[in-house]
């Protein structure tokens, strides 16, 4: 009899995400492997979804934003001068910095650069999308002692 996933096993995911429209997201050319059972390593709809589940069983799963990286959110888009970036900032770069209100520090990816100003957004570049998660579970396995106590594999 095949194991079945449940907290303490280490999963193995070959797998792909697209996004609603049906474009591709992540190809997902490396698995994704993490240890189950609540530890923040994978998105927890997914890991309900995949409770209970055997080496080859496939799954294939909608996610709102608020399943996976949140809404679309116009506060974390910001203004800033030119010259508070590093010389060789250029849209697309990102750049960590702690918002002008305080707070904890975010990753901004540099969009748009024009008449001495750039535009910073905060937002995770999937904010506010619906994605469709698929894949086949490839290999399960019981965590080490190790892994159970750091929370995630090693």
């Amino acid at each position: 009899m095949s194991a079945r996933i449940q907290p303490g096993h280490v999963v193995t995911l070959a797998y792909s995400v697209r996004g609603s429209d049906g474009h591709m997201v992540d190809e997902g050319r490396d698995p994704l492997v993490y240890l189950h059972g609540g530890h923040d390593a994978i998105f927890p709809r997914i890991e309900e979804a995949l409770a209970g589940k055997v080496v080859g069983d496939t799954l294939t799963i909608r996610l709102s934003p608020e399943d996976a990286f949140g809404d679309y959110d116009a506060g974390l888009v910001t203004l800033v001068d030119l010259a508070e970036l590093p010389a060789d900032a250029e849209p697309g770069m990102q750049i960590e910095a702690t918002p002008t209100d305080g707070g904890e520090s975010v990753l901004y990816t540099v969009t748009e650069i024009a008449e001495g100003k750039a535009v910073l957004d905060g937002n995770h570049p999937l904010a506010g999308m619906d994605l469709l998660f698929s894949c086949e579970v490839k290999a399960i396995r019981p965590a080490t002692e190790d892994e159970k106590k750091a929370g995630h594999i090693l």
